[in-house]
């Protein structure tokens, strides 16, 4: 008997009666927990629901859809977690609490550089496969994503006629921009970390200059610097990925428009010099 198959001899001193208990792996006892069974794997991650969100348009089924699908749920899914992190990393920043800030900014980034890394996967799809099912996607668009606009919002790239100019949006979808709209910034609470250490933020100069001075005296404002380079990492990462994005879209379609009439391409160019915090890019000029 080979170590990865079960011994299904019989189960020793009574085992047979306790429902966790597995059998024999290599001659070690395995229990899967599931004593009571009032939770299992798949409850808790709600996979009947989850694996059943993937509903194809395209008839017959193209076989690509389902990679398309799937890319675009793990996003979103993504961006719902960006955006729990962010949200904590500001009220972390407005709370004093400047080092779990810095640790919530740095998950941020590690989860960035998976969004840049999954356009491979889809990638691996040829534009004749995504031609397959295109015309089943109008007129939805990626540009309709709430959750991506939220993470441009909360990040400091606020946009009210993104409100108005989408018909499609839900009320509640609505809501939560407005109140995107309405709230403090990453940026915002950064200020209001500089206003705490006595740096002055009344102008984009004095912003300049009091950053500057953290840059130079990292042994009195340590946790200052940090934070500004945290943010550039941010907006360097989100920067990657539009870039990548856009690369992978004139591979699929060209100039073509995108669907639901979209401008495409032409578009996600026009946001490759999109910066959140300018002035932090800015301060590397003079420093």
């Amino acid at each position: 008997m080979t170590s990865d198959q079960p011994d299904q001899s019989p189960a020793p001193d009574g085992r047979a009666d306790d429902p966790g208990w597995a059998g024999e792996w290599g001659g070690v006892d395995v229990a899967f927990g599931e004593h009571g069974a009032k939770l299992t794997y798949g409850s808790y991650l709600q996979l009947g629901q989850l694996l059943s969100a993937q509903q194809l348009e395209s008839r017959p089924p193209a076989h690509d859809e389902l990679l398309f699908i799937t890319i675009h749920q793990v996003y979103e899914l993504w961006f719902q977690q960006l955006l729990h992190e962010a949200t904590a990393a500001r009220d972390a920043m407005q709370g004093d609490r400047t080092w779990w800030a810095q640790h919530l900014l740095q998950r941020m980034h590690v989860i960035e550089r998976v969004l840049v890394q999954q356009v491979d996967v889809l990638e691996t799809m040829t534009p004749q496969d995504f031609l397959a099912f295109r015309q089943a996607l109008a007129p939805a668009s990626g540009f309709q994503s709430v959750q991506y606009r939220e993470l441009e919002f909360l990040s400091g790239a606020k946009d009210p006629s993104f409100v108005e100019r989408f018909r499609g949006l839900t009320e509640e979808e609505s809501a939560r921009l407005r109140q995107r709209l309405a709230e403090p910034t990453l940026w915002d609470a950064f200020l209001s970390v500089l206003e705490r250490r006595s740096l002055d933020t009344s102008s984009d100069e004095a912003v300049t200059d009091s950053v500057r001075r953290a840059a130079h005296d990292r042994s009195s404002y340590a946790d200052v610097w940090a934070l500004a380079e945290a943010l550039v990492q941010h907006d360097e990462l989100a920067a990657a990925w539009r870039a990548r994005h856009v690369v992978m879209v004139e591979r699929m379609i060209g100039t073509k428009t995108g669907t639901g009439g979209s401008s495409g391409a032409d578009y996600l160019r026009s946001r490759l010099d999109l910066r959140y915090y300018p002035l932090l890019w800015e301060l590397r000029s003079v420093l």
